[in-house]
């Protein structure tokens, strides 16, 4: 995701980064910024600071109060000291100060990608999240939910292949044990339903469940 209120500038980014195999959104102000970073995935999230509506300091930090996992670059022409502590601290994971070179532009996106690959801390479950350090999950609206032991690990089964419909068998097999009862699974299936909601588990008619959306 790009919020970025500069035309040209978005349109530059834009078409450098389309032509390293990003796929890009576009936000041409914080409160558009903030709906595409609460209703869909990124793995990266590139925010000039000083935007219509809402700054891109309050944006980042509302995102991360809604427990949004992904990396955020902080693009700005305010470049003291002070100015990028304040944007660390509210959620950046890194800050860079116009004007500055595409193709360091481009390493820092490359960069923050790989730490989003390899960051284990959070699944995404539609527009909510499975917290994988604290074992709980949150909703759309920032709330968390705990979750039993075997509720949890039912959950990450299903989130980390979201796609993928996973059979009775299978989901036994890899949360319970072989010699539990089959109408285990459904009961969990059901415990998640109602902790959640009916959609966070999609039932697939004579093959099994796949993952739903919080």
């Amino acid at each position: 995701m790009l919020v970025e209120d500069d035309t040209d500038l978005t349109e530059l980014l834009t078409e450098t980064l389309v032509d390293e195999g990003y796929v890009v959104d576009n936000a041409p102000d914080g409160q558009r910024g903030l709906h595409l970073g609460l209703t869909r995935p990124y793995d990266v999230m590139v925010i000039d600071r000083l935007l219509p509506a809402l700054d891109g300091l309050d944006l980042v930090a509302r995102l991360r109060s809604r427990a949004v996992p992904a990396r955020a670059l902080m693009l700005t022409a305010l470049g003291t000291v002070d100015d990028r502590i304040a944007g660390l601290d509210a959620g950046a994971d890194d800050y860079l100060v116009k004007p500055f070179d595409l193709d360091e532009l481009s390493a820092r996106v490359r960069a923050l990608c790989r730490r989003t690959a390899d960051s284990t801390e959070a699944l995404r479950i539609g527009a909510g999240l499975l917290d994988l350090s604290l074992r709980d999950a949150v909703l759309p609206d920032g709330s968390r939910v705990a979750l039993s032991a075997r509720e949890f690990e039912l959950l990450r089964v299903l989130a980390a292949r979201p796609n993928t419909v996973h059979s009775r068998a299978e989901l036994r097999s890899r949360v319970f044990d072989e010699a539990a009862a089959p109408s285990l699974v459904d009961t969990y299936v059901y415990y998640l339903r109602r902790k959640l909601g009916r959609t966070t588990v999609r039932t697939v008619h004579g093959l099994g469940y796949r993952l739903g959306a919080l």
